[in-house]
């Protein structure tokens, strides 16, 4: 498999981590979001990705899989151990609403086309933008917070897909130093992360493309 992703984007983040859990190796073509106006915008990769964003996972039999929620259940359809999902329906739906709070609440509202906007289009300064970063991260954080257990992963002792959606976010809130002393839950989550042999090798300082 080939994986197209930016070390520091989330959403190859995520994917990352849920490949590493699955003990699954790659072929890694970086696509850098920023240089010459942003990789993901040449016409080259937008045959791979109409859209232009990244992750996509191109197959062995040369199948191209784009949008990271999707790329990661077909990771768990298709590679079921270890399961990222629980056994149990409702505990499934509690791990799905979680990651869905940040993959669809949370981070389009601070990917890298947003903030662009915030600036181009709408003349937002630094300051400004940080605010809404520290918003909508915090009001996402504040529900997650509340819904992940008291002890351990998200949803127990093993990560789960809440924690390959939620482990990322927690780095771009770093990024952007948005305050995390309210979410000791989920500090505990990126403790335990960060002594995991697949979040390490998932991690964005880890990738061959960092800067």
């Amino acid at each position: 498999m080939k994986l197209y992703a930016y070390w520091r984007s989330g959403t190859s983040f995520r994917v990352r981590i849920a490949l590493a859990l699955k003990g699954l190796s790659v072929d890694l073509v970086p696509v850098h979001l920023v240089r010459g106006g942003g990789e993901q915008k040449q016409p080259a990769y937008r045959v791979v990705n109409p859209q232009g964003r990244v992750p996509s996972l191109v197959l062995d039999d040369g199948a191209i899989l784009t949008q990271s929620p999707a790329i990661i259940e077909y990771l768990e359809e298709v590679y079921s151990d270890p399961p990222l999902l629980p056994a149990n329906p409702v505990m499934r739906a509690k791990v799905r609403a979680v990651a869905a709070i940040i993959g669809c609440d949370v981070h389009p509202l601070h990917n890298s086309g947003t903030l662009a906007a915030l600036k181009g289009q709408f003349g937002a300064d630094d300051a400004a933008v940080n605010a809404w970063l520290t918003r909508w991260i915090t009001d996402g954080f504040s529900a997650v917070e509340a819904l992940i257990g008291g002890e351990g992963f998200a949803f127990g002792p093993e990560p789960t897909v809440a924690d390959v959606y939620i482990v990322p976010q927690v780095y771009t809130a770093r990024r952007f130093n948005v305050p995390l002393e309210d979410f000791p839950r989920i500090r505990r989550i990126e403790t335990l992360a960060s002594g995991h042999p697949a979040f390490q090798a998932a991690h964005p300082s880890n990738q061959p493309d960092a800067e």
